[in-house]
């Protein structure tokens, strides 16, 4: 075997090195010829998560070892006492806390100048790192849950080549999403729900030609559905929106009177681009003059239809207002679309469809939007 690897020259180990995950090609270094073509190996994307001193001190020698490396996953060191080092601007208590602990050196991972893929989740990092956004070969970034992670949009000029960008639960992320248009001709994939400061006009994201799915919910995002048009959005598949845009996801009515031209406004895209504002809802705002509080004391469940949601039976598409509740006790559904013809293919599916749907209307048949305080009131006192 020794003698058949030594008639190998160092091109031919990178090839077969490139076939192995990391940590089998820091295995196989038995000389100085394999240790100079693992040096130059473009290591295949494989998981390779740190979540442990063992995997960190493996990550150290991977530094030099390894310096092609394309996939790397930062997590929390398993072992107590121990910690990442914090960068600048961390949030202080945290790092007061965490101040006796045994310091492991984040810049390390600065020497993998040719990852693609970098994963640091739930919160393994406290501060502000300026270097994470210098990875000019990366296509993929996920921070999702690093609430502690201090960043700005802007960072992401760093990056050029990203395609696929994950942050949601970013507490500690900043900026205006028309920062991402120094992306534009490279995002695809785009996450960056319960991100509360993060702000803009999701329309500046409406001509990408490549993104496929976008969720911004739950973020300080504003705008306007109504002005997606033809030309926006011609690649997405998934778009979800908060609720401080005209029709988001959660859109909250000032009066009861609102819904139906908001509904019309989702319901227009929805026939064009059916999974585009996928499990959309809507709900009346609490500041409503025609708002109530519907909570049952005796079972503690909300039980007023003060929400809307689609409803579909085959084909045909409809609203109604409904309850939050596992059992929604919904109104009657305002139908959008006419009801097939009988010789249509799929009526029997739609009429099935819709027995089912007519049988979960009780306490509020006849009632197609939400009964007045006081109709409420007499309803559930029958």
């Amino acid at each position: 075997m020794a003698s058949t690897i030594d008639r190998l020259g160092t091109d031919e180990l990178v090839n077969i090195f490139e076939y192995l995950p990391p940590e089998d090609i820091m295995r196989t270094r038995l000389n100085k010829k394999m240790r100079d073509a693992a040096k130059k190996t473009s290591v295949p994307m494989t998981d390779f998560v740190v979540d442990s001193v063992i995997k960190y001190d493996a990550m150290a020698a991977m530094t030099t070892a390894l310096p092609h490396l394309q996939q790397i996953g930062i997590s929390y060191l398993h072992e107590e006492g121990h910690k990442y080092s914090d960068g600048d601007d961390p949030y202080e208590r945290l790092a007061a806390n965490t101040a006796d602990l045994t310091t492991h050196d984040t810049q390390l991972l600065s020497n993998f100048k040719w990852l693609r893929s970098l994963d640091i989740c739930y919160r393994p990092l406290n501060g502000r790192f300026p270097f994470l956004f210098n990875f000019t070969l990366l296509h993929k970034l996920n921070t999702s849950g690093c609430c502690y992670l201090n960043w700005d949009l802007e960072s992401l000029a760093g990056l050029p080549q990203l395609k696929e960008l994950f942050c949601t639960g970013n507490e500690s992320l900043t900026g205006n999403i028309n920062s991402l248009r120094v992306l534009k001709d490279t995002l695809a994939m785009v996450d960056i729900s319960d991100c509360p400061h993060v702000a803009g006009n999701f329309m500046d994201l409406a001509d990408f030609p490549h993104l496929k799915c976008v969720d911004l919910s739950c973020t300080a995002v504003t705008g306007d559905i109504r002005d997606i048009g033809k030309q926006s959005f011609q690649t997405l598949e998934l778009l979800l929106l908060p609720s401080g845009v005209y029709g988001g996801t959660g859109y909250e009515f000032q009066r009861i009177s609102d819904a139906p031209d908001v509904v019309m406004a989702v319901y227009s895209i929805h026939k064009q681009r059916p999974s585009l504002l996928k499990d959309w809802y809507g709900k009346l705002s609490k500041d409503s003059p025609d708002w109530y509080d519907g909570e049952d004391d005796f079972v503690g469940v909300d039980t007023a239809p003060l929400y809307i949601a689609f409803v579909e039976a085959g084909s045909r598409v409809g609203y109604r207002w409904e309850s939050a509740n596992d059992v929604p006790n919904p109104c009657e559904v305002n139908w959008l679309d006419p009801e097939p013809h009988r010789e249509c293919i799929g009526y029997e599916e739609y009429t099935e469809e819709l027995q089912e749907i007519e049988g979960q209307v009780d306490i509020y048949r006849g009632f197609h939007q939400p009964p007045t305080e006081e109709q409420y009131t007499r309803l559930w006192a029958a």
